[in-house]
């Protein structure tokens, strides 16, 4: 069973979360929930393990996650 990893990952993490929002610019508060919904899907198809988004389910549920 793989684990979630939950250590910054990201180079840049910066960079990326300002990419982040600037694909939310100029859209309704319900196009970017579905921006939001099929980046999840996009992304929870490229890990692939279900444990492992079972995990970051849970984590992101959590509220030490915010």
């Amino acid at each position: 069973m793989t684990s979630l990893n939950t250590d910054p990952n990201i180079p840049d993490p910066d960079g990326f979360y300002n990419e982040l929002i600037e694909a939310h610019e100029g859209l309704s508060d319900e196009e970017s929930a579905a921006l939001n919904a099929r980046l999840i899907l996009v992304l929870a198809n490229q890990v692939g393990n279900r444990d492992v988004l079972r995990q970051a389910i849970a984590a992101a549920k959590s509220p030490s996650a915010t």
